[in-house]
């Protein structure tokens, strides 16, 4: 994952990021911009109107006299004023429904593309970030970056917009009055400029803590069984209370630091109207200053103020913005390190099943010492090889090698004598089933789990590998058969149905290698007995690759590899491995009950 532990080493910038995502609607978000832009300048239709009325027909020298000559006129001009005020509220909506088409447009692409992202992940990627973190990225994370599509960009050239428009159309009537009401601005972008030094932080800290506090509650959710197996409710729900503590503190912290600086801005934006009053009421006096001007003055003096004061909030959100972009952007722009080879060889053809270890070590990227050493076997296509030995002795590692989910850092694994690092890796795995100790069962129906690998296959199909698994005699029992759904991870299943119902899937794509993690350990014998019979007769060539601890599952393979310590110590069938007297033979002895 390249951009992991980068502070800042994407290829593009936040806003090129959001302008890559908006393609299809770009130019409708350029439109929505203009809008704002033309929208705003217009409000200065209302104040320009009101002092040209106030001039020739209220305020000035023979006023009535010019009303009574020039009625057409005034109609004209309060027509105006309505027709425009209509014309920029109709904008104004046209506007922010472009606003939000785009921003649900981002939305949609970007979750999208990080959904496909996380997908494609290596396992590396799923050992270093947290469900609750990987959640919030997402789903809050996301929800940030719509906002400053859909509001802060809007208010932020709402705010210049208007500021520019409105400081242009001040100057041009009274370059003095202007500056005087001007002269604010810097202080109030500087107040701003120090708000944002301290509130970035701020944002960045109460994004992990939502995100931890995320994590804390789904893997509560996820081990619920463990939870009230050891009566743990009151321990569990006083952590998440420490977490949603924690998180509104630092909520109620951020929000603290805006509210600091806030009696500052709202203090220079009320100076405005003193300022006005002072300067505008002496230039009035002095006759610089019509009273039609005057008014226009007064009338936009909120153009000034109201930017100034949201400017304070448009930061706050920006910062927020910031603090999710970069979370989102270190998923998105992330690579997995194990993925195809630029020159990987291309096997559309069904595999032969010929797996194959060339001097073998492995060790995890977070581990000190070697999981796997000098590992080397090899398994005809058809074989049968048995895999035993202590817990934590490198088995599942090895298993983890042939489908690529790791690399080992010496050697080679070869699957029909090509390196598994130079095939596709759909087309490898493809080829291989694996059904595991530890089964996940998705919320489906039994039909839908089995065919997971193959959704094409038909219900006879599906039928067909269930009986093979020894799974159809329990599925005919239940009340929808292969049509029951099964609650999240299997829930209302044993064990061993569990277990059963993943082998039936993992034989169900009739791959070319099959891999069997422990996946009969909480079968009876007599079911266990059963299913060995069927893997003796599958209707597909395969070659198996089991790990067991029992003896009655190892027996009759066609090589069973004994390990210890991360290194094969026994080889041979099973015959062979009595013989020898060794870990097997002591085993065997255990098992029989001498």
């Amino acid at each position: 994952m390249k951009a992991k532990n980068s502070k800042w080493k994407y290829p593009r910038t936040r806003l090129q990021w959001l302008w890559d995502n908006m393609e299809g609607a770009r130019l409708l978000y350029v439109f929505a911009i203009l809008g704002t832009v033309i929208y705003n300048m217009m409000q200065l239709t209302v104040p320009f109107f009101s002092g040209r009325i106030i001039d020739r027909f209220l305020s000035g020298e023979g006023a009535r006299q010019y009303l009574e000559a020039h009625t057409d006129e005034f109609i004209r001009l309060l027509l105006l004023m309505i027709g425009l005020t209509i014309l920029r509220c109709a904008i104004v909506y046209l506007d922010c429904m472009a606003y939000e088409k785009v921003s649900q447009t981002v939305l949609f692409r970007v979750r999208n593309f990080l959904y496909d992202k996380i997908q494609r992940q290596d396992m590396k990627f799923y050992s270093t970030y947290r469900t609750g973190d990987l959640m919030t990225r997402v789903t809050g994370d996301l929800d940030a970056v719509r906002h400053m599509v859909a509001w802060v960009v809007r208010m932020v050239v709402e705010a210049f917009a208007l500021i520019t428009a409105t400081a242009v159309y001040f100057i041009a009537m009274n370059w003095q009055l202007a500056f005087s009401l001007l002269i604010v601005a810097p202080l109030i972008f500087f107040i701003i400029y120090v708000f944002k030094l301290l509130v970035a932080p701020m944002h960045a800290l109460l994004r992990e803590k939502l995100a931890y506090m995320n994590t804390v509650a789904q893997e509560n959710i996820a081990g619920n069984r463990v939870v009230k197996a050891f009566a743990r409710e009151d321990y569990e729900i006083k952590k998440f209370d420490d977490c949603n503590t924690d998180f509104r503190d630092t909520n109620k912290k951020t929000a603290l630091v805006w509210l600091r600086f806030y009696p500052f801005i709202e203090t220079l934006a009320n100076l405005l109207s003193v300022i006005l009053i002072l300067v505008g009421g002496l230039f009035l006096i002095d006759g610089k200053l019509s009273m039609g001007e005057y008014v226009a003055f007064s009338g936009l003096i909120w153009a000034i103020a109201n930017p100034m004061r949201q400017l304070g909030n448009v930061m706050n959100e920006f910062q927020r913005f910031s603090a999710a972009s970069a979370k989102v952007m270190e998923i998105y722009y992330s690579e997995p390190e194990i993925k195809d080879a630029p020159d990987a060889v291309d096997k559309p053809e069904r595999f032969r099943g010929e797996v194959e270890f060339k001097n073998v070590s492995f060790m995890y990227s977070d581990g000190k010492l070697p999981v796997l050493e000098h590992i080397s076997f090899k398994a005809e296509p058809g074989q049968t090889i048995a895999i035993m030995g202590e817990t934590g002795c490198g088995k599942t590692s090895l298993i983890h090698l042939i489908p690529r989910f790791y690399e080992p850092i010496e050697g080679e694994v070869l699957v029909d004598g090509v390196n598994v690092n130079k095939l596709k890796l759909t087309q490898l795995r493809k080829n291989i089933g694996l059904a595991t100790q530890d089964v996940l069962l998705y919320s489906d129906t039994i039909d839908g789990n089995i065919a997971y690998g193959d959704s094409e296959l038909s219900k006879e199909q599906v039928v067909r590998f269930a009986k093979y698994s020894a799974a159809s005699d329990f599925i005919a029992k239940m009340p929808e058969g292969y049509d029951t759904i099964v609650g999240e991870r299997g829930v209302g299943l044993s064990g061993g149905q569990k277990q059963r119902i993943s082998l039936a899937r993992a034989l169900a794509v009739r791959p070319s290698i099959l891999i069997l993690d422990d996946t009969t350990s909480a079968v009876d014998l007599e079911t266990e007995k059963e299913i060995q019979e069927s893997l003796r007769n599958l209707d597909f060539p395969c070659t198996k690759i089991i790990i067991a601890q029992r003896i009655s599952t190892t027996k009759d393979a066609d090589q069973i590899l004994i390990m210890q310590h991360g290194e094969i110590t026994e080889r041979g069938t099973h015959e062979e491995l009595i013989k020898k007297g060794g870990y097997y033979a002591e085993l065997v002895k255990l098992q029989a009950g001498a």
